[in-house]
């Protein structure tokens, strides 16, 4: 039985070349281990990038308001990012090694929109005069505002796709 409204084929030819892919038949011949250590790769990764995302939505949302902006969105930002390259790049492996399971799972088409809502965000906030702001002067009460709301969607869009990812497993 399946939970989509579309049925269990949407995406499947996708999922099964994906693992019939050099990738994937690269992954899997690396033994037994290869897809542990792989995921704890990605799990670091994604405590990097959520980590870092936490901390500087914690603070757009109104923490720690005697610490300036600019001085932790830089560094915030740079391990967000490495965080997300880590995370997307072994993330992709680990999807090669038995994707044809992934048909007609649910949270696998809840984790990777709500991936690309996070994106959008961040690329919406990054070009928002309050972000470009916030580096060379304090922000107005409205510019606080804005972004303060695009860290609380920010924190929906990035649990979401942690939860979903997590949960990919266990259906």
């Amino acid at each position: 039985m399946t939970l989509l409204p579309f049925g269990t084929h949407f995406g499947a030819p996708f999922l099964r070349w994906l693992e019939h892919s050099q990738l994937g038949v690269f992954t899997r011949s690396l033994g037994v281990w290869s897809y542990g250590i792989i995921n704890l790769v990605h799990i670091l990764g994604i405590v990097m990038l959520f980590g870092a995302i936490l901390l500087l939505d914690l603070r757009l949302l109104g923490a720690w308001r005697s610490i300036p902006l600019a001085a932790i969105s830089r560094p915030a930002t740079t391990v967000a990012m490495t965080g997300f390259f880590v995370a997307v790049a072994s993330g992709i492996p680990m999807l090669t090694v038995k994707s044809s399971d992934y048909i007609g799972n649910p949270f696998l088409l809840i984790k990777f929109p709500a991936i690309a809502l996070a994106l959008v965000n961040v690329w919406l906030v990054h070009r928002s005069p309050a972000w470009a702001a916030h580096k060379v002067r304090d922000l107005t009460r409205r510019e606080q505002m804005r972004l303060a709301a695009c860290a609380a969607l920010s924190l929906t869009f990035w649990l979401t796709a942690i939860t979903a990812g997590r949960m990919i497993g266990y259906w």
